[in-house]
């Protein structure tokens, strides 16, 4: 695509001389007055200088104790220069969310601003200009924040993350925008351009790409390796990283917590290298929180921390994201790390320079902070903002079935029922809500009064033992305990909210506050507003014993982490009738006692009202979140018996999924007429939702992912290699529930034929395909016109189809909008592992144009005027990573700073198609390591082809100990594939056949 180029430079590159700049300056009128003579004569103040000049005189006064300090993510002040304290790291995935303050040792702070939809909300919009103004908001509020207190709420903002949903089950599903490269390239690019600002030097915000790479499942996620084959990662995991970068829409990156092909992201050498390419900025990278130390704990990748953190700055990560607000750790490492050699003055020059370039960006160092200085915090959910979330909570929600056209409902009597009815929930990465408007909120204010329900059971539990009943306080609520003889008082009734898989959550009758272990403690009260806190204190399960009688387990989850004892997860009523945890064999056995009925409720809600809507979904912190992925895509389970009941007591129903994922709904798509899909939307969800539902407007979110019938569908978690596996909509060959692209309107929509600019274009030509969008229906609506290829003839394996372009048109009834979709030739190149490079190949392309990936409405023909790719030259050393297909393998890190290699025990095999192997036998050389003796067989044409020689593969010093082998081959002439097969466990790096 397209690249502007402002500025261009390689990275860290001085533009001239900084004597000549000076003297340029200094001849040219001021523009600004100095706050202090003393200050004015420092160059990195004058903000008529370029932003380079001004880092080199910066970096040029610091002492090197003073650079290194700058390294942690709490930076000190100098004030020797004027300089105050910097932190990194503002949390802003969807609104200005949480800080450290560095005075109270690191203790969270939580923003109460605008919170926009969630992440993979905001994907379902298909809109960049939404996204950009919504990112212009945070960066507004970040600067609010920002004004009020700059040691807490920095500007260097944590977000977009941009990691692909190729897995719904990936506990952080939420916070990414889709599983297609294109669509979360182009909206976090949106995004990050609005947070940044207009100005062409200064920065409103500095937003950071998370999480460097291939870092989509949860599971051990610090110790597990994603395995990247060439393709996967240079036309999927790089796309959406490399397109916000190269437009100038992001400072940086933050690398992930885990592996990839066997070495730990936090010292991935494209921090370096490859990504910094890809800008013509100077970027300032950072660590994940804890990452640092992982290198030399859980990973045991380096002997020890100065080792470690020299890796880091090697690699070209320039921030340490680690030990909280205690710097000292890091800035003593690294001057181990200089003492022994491992560093030297000019890597730290280089980090700190990085560092302080998008400070100065800021406008840290300029009169009045700069362009953005003035926004103060009067920009914090102002009433701008207020309806900015409001269409952006609409626009995200997805209609996704709608029978008998139920939606949108008419002035017909609404029953409103469900455990998200009346709540709204944020997540790990949410600010606090400022004001809350339920689905019933909105309902209630668009249709006047509604029956409504909840749907929970109602509950009390009855210490057998002693006859007397749990009770909380009331007001802000208190330490639980027995005493009440009866269930009749309300502090002894909760509300059982069913979560799935056994994990319900009580909420006091009392007082409306969830009950959760009390100050870390033994004990428990009824004291919070929602589940919450990355140790999850809130989750319980009812344990029916022989008898009938329950046992109540907490479930909290960090009973999975080694301070916390897993024996001791049982309640016990104690004498004082406080309650502790204790083991099983101690726990107290406790009668449940129904004081309502949950469905019963509902079903009388419901019972004769015009139409049902039930509202099911998620808890985000309970159902999948970080550092938690999901072992099920269902619907809990108590909330799909409330579905059915609901269903079956009313015809007309309506159930709005309000989760951060795709769910598996096969009796609901069978069954329910009507299912919209929204996302923890924010405080605005009730309005938009009511909006949507009475037809003020008309649905226009489309999916940013597949969703799947069954996990069953699809493969392990760990498997990264989504072409080999049949991944997402790319790929798989399945008949989803919901198709990638799919959403319904209540209006139609007639796709006329696709006019294209040019049926045959060269490999760096551009095509553009328009196409007539015609209204036949009685509404206004939003349609996004999505374009889609296929290449008929390639080397490797194609995606079915992959999404080339999008247009989200406005169309009045009646009417005809021009949907117009560029295409880049250069777009459709693949990976050409043979050669290590980009190549677009000579084929006909199919051009589909449709409401979704399944739904296609029109077809167009486009001739590409591209490369055949030659056959293989194995001759030439040749990276055994560049495979065209395998089993068995792994691939590893080749040496600890570059490379990867491949690893594969007994049986497993690689293939290298299409190689021209020339009219001569010749001789295989290999170089290989490990600490096993074994062999490697050269076979032709199969895996079990005839055998063309072996390779005596000695054991060697170590992984990283690599010797060169050597061997016969016979009968190996023409063009062939060729497989090495592993006869037992060994790395292999480069391989080559000579004649």
């Amino acid at each position: 695509m397209h690249r502007t180029r402002r500025n261009p430079r390689s990275p860290g590159r001085r533009n001239r001389s900084l004597t000549l700049v000076l003297a340029a300056a200094l001849a040219a009128p001021l523009a600004w007055t100095a706050p202090a003579a003393a200050r004015a004569a420092h160059p990195f103040r004058d903000p008529r200088l370029p932003v380079q000049t001004r880092v080199d005189d910066l970096v040029g006064r610091l002492t090197l104790d003073e650079k290194i300090s700058l390294l942690h993510q709490y930076q000190p002040a100098i004030p020797r220069l004027g300089i105050g304290r910097f932190k990194t790291g503002t949390e802003a995935l969807h609104g200005v969310a949480w800080s450290t303050d560095v005075h109270n040792g690191g203790a969270v702070v939580t923003a109460k601003g605008t919170v926009f939809p969630q992440s993979v909300g905001l994907g379902a919009t298909w809109d960049p200009a939404l996204m950009n103004r919504i990112g212009s908001a945070v960066g507004d509020e970040a600067r609010g924040y920002n004004s009020e207190n700059p040691d807490v709420w920095g500007l260097q903002l944590w977000a977009p993350v941009v990691n692909l949903l190729r897995d719904p089950r990936w506990g952080r599903n939420e916070e990414g925008y889709s599983e297609d490269p294109l669509l979360t390239g182009l909206l976090a690019t949106a995004y990050g351009r609005g947070m940044q600002g207009d100005d062409p030097e200064h920065l409103k915000a500095a937003p950071v790409l998370k999480h460097y790479i291939a870092n989509n499942n949860e599971i051990r996620r610090d110790q597990t390796s994603s395995s990247l084959p060439p393709r996967v990662r240079r036309e999927y995991d790089e796309v959406p990283f490399r397109m916000p970068l190269a437009r100038d829409a992001a400072t940086g990156i933050m690398t992930s917590y885990n592996l990839v092909n066997g070495r730990p992201a936090t010292v991935t050498p494209d921090a370096a290298g490859l990504v910094r390419s890809w800008s013509d900025r100077t970027l300032f990278n950072v660590t994940d929180a804890g990452a640092p130390n992982n290198l030399v704990g859980s990973q045991k990748y380096h002997p020890d921390l100065a080792t470690g953190d020299a890796a880091i700055l090697k690699a070209g990560v320039d921030s340490f994201t680690t030990d909280d607000t205690n710097s000292s750790i890091t800035v003593n490492a690294v001057k181990q790390a200089l003492a022994r050699g491992l560093l030297a003055e000019p890597d730290i020059d280089r980090a700190a320079g990085n560092i302080l370039s998008v400070r100065v960006r800021l406008g840290e160092f300029d009169p009045g902070g700069g362009p953005y200085g003035k926004i103060t915090k009067d920009a914090v959910d102002s009433p701008a903002h207020r309806a900015l979330a409001r269409t952006a909570a609409a626009e995200q929600m997805v209609l996704l079935k709608n029978q008998r056209k139920l939606l949108p409902l008419q002035r017909q009597k609404v029953a409103v029922v469900g455990p998200l009815s009346d709540t709204l929930y944020t997540d790990w990465y949410s600010g606090s809500l400022p004001y809350e408007v339920t689905p019933l909120d909105g309902i209630r204010k668009r249709a006047g009064a509604v029956a409504s329900s909840e749907g929970v059971d109602r509950i009390a539990l009855k210490d057998v033992k002693t006859g007397r009943y749990i009770a909380g306080g009331t007001g802000p609520g208190a330490v639980l305990r027995t005493g009440p003889a009866s269930s009749s008082d309300a502090t002894t009734q909760f509300d059982m909210f069913d979560w799935g898989q056994g994990i319900v959550t009580l909420r006091s009758a009392a007082n409306g506050k969830t009950v959760g272990r009390y100050n870390w403690g033994d004990t428990f009260a009824n004291d919070q507003d929602q589940p919450n806190g990355w140790f999850v204190q809130q989750m319980f399960k009812l344990e029916k014993q022989d008898g009938g009688d329950y046992l109540l387990r907490y479930a909290g989850y960090e009973k999975a982490y080694d301070w916390a004892d897993p024996a001791k997860t049982y309640v016990k009523a104690q004498d004082d009738g406080t309650l502790a945890l204790t083991t099983k064999a101690e726990a107290s056995r406790f009668a449940k006692d129904v004081v309502s009925s949950g469905v019963d409720s509902a079903v009388k809600a419901v019972t004769g009202a015009g139409a049902a809507v039930v509202v099911v979904g998620s808890m985000p912190f309970i159902n999948g979140r970080e550092d938690h992925d999901r072992t099920t895509m269902a619907l809990a389970e108590g909330q799909s018996d409330l579905v059915k009941a609901v269903r079956k007591a009313n015809p007309n129903t309506v159930v709005v999924v309000e989760n951060s994922y795709p769910t598996t709904l096969d009796w609901e798509q069978q069954n329910v007429p009507a299912i919209l899909w929204t996302s923890h939307a924010g405080a605005e969800t009730g309005n938009a939702l009511a909006s949507l539902l009475f037809g003020d407007e008309s649905p226009s979110g489309k999916l940013p992912q597949t969703w799947y019938r069954s996990g069953a569908d699809l493969p392990d978690i760990l498997d990264y290699d989504v072409i080999k596996s049949d991944r997402t909509y790319q790929y798989y060959k399945g008949e989803p529930l919901y198709p990638f692209g799919h959403g319904l309107s209540y209006t139609a929509f007639r796709y006329g034929k696709p006019r294209l600019s040019a049926r045959s274009v060269g490999r760096d030509g551009t095509v553009t395909v328009t196409v007539p969008v015609t209204n036949t229906g009685e509404k206004a609506g939003d349609e996004v016109v999505q374009l889609y290829t296929h290449q008929r003839k390639s080397r490797v394996k194609q995606p079915a189809k992959r999404l080339r372009a999008f247009a989200k048109v406005h169309v009045a009834p009646g009417r005809t909008v021009t949907a117009k979709l560029r295409l880049n030739a250069s777009d459709l190149a693949v990976w050409d592992v043979t050669r290590d490079r980009w190549t677009v190949e000579k084929s006909v392309h199919d051009l589909l144009v449709g409401a979704s990936s399944t739904d296609i409405r029109q077809r167009a023909v486009l001739d590409v005027r591209g490369e055949t790719i030659p056959a293989r030259d194995l001759a030439e050393p040749t990276r055994a990573a560049d495979f065209d297909d395998q089993d068995g393998i792994r691939l590893v890190d080749e040496t600890k700073t570059s490379g990867d290699a491949v690893t594969g025990a007994s049986g497993s095999w690689l293939k290298f198609a299409d190689a021209a192997l020339g009219s001569s036998t010749g001789s295989v050389t290999a170089r290989v390591a490990g600490t096993s003796a074994t062999t490697i067989e050269v076979r032709l044409d199969r895996p079990d082809g005839p055998r063309a020689g072996t390779l005596t593969v000695p054991p060697t010093a170590g992984d990283y100990t690599y010797k060169e082998i050597t061997a016969p081959l016979a009968g190996a002439r023409g063009d062939r594939d060729v497989y090495l097969v592993f006869k037992g466990e060994t790395r292999l790096s480069t391989f080559s056949l000579t004649p």
